[in-house]
């Protein structure tokens, strides 16, 4: 099954280059292989449920280690 996934870091950083927490996360979700759309609000990332589910705890542990005090994450299937 494919799913979709959307996160958002914060704290958000609206001036200048996107925060680290927001980059990292991404290139964990990039580095696996999921399709990824970012945003300046957020991340969506695409992919089949046994590569995309496992990644997010890749994707949430980048996050925290590159100082994001929260992520908002939903989880819906694609289509």
């Amino acid at each position: 099954m494919r799913l979709v996934a959307e996160f958002t870091t914060e704290p958000f950083d609206v001036d200048g280059q996107p925060p680290a927490h927001a980059t990292e996360a991404l290139r964990v979700a990039e580095e696996a292989g999921l399709e990824c759309d970012f945003g300046p609000l957020g991340t969506l990332v695409r992919g089949e449920q046994g590569l995309l589910l496992p990644t997010l705890t890749g994707v949430l542990e980048a996050a925290f280690a590159s100082g994001a005090s929260q992520v908002t994450l939903q989880v819906r299937r694609d289509g």
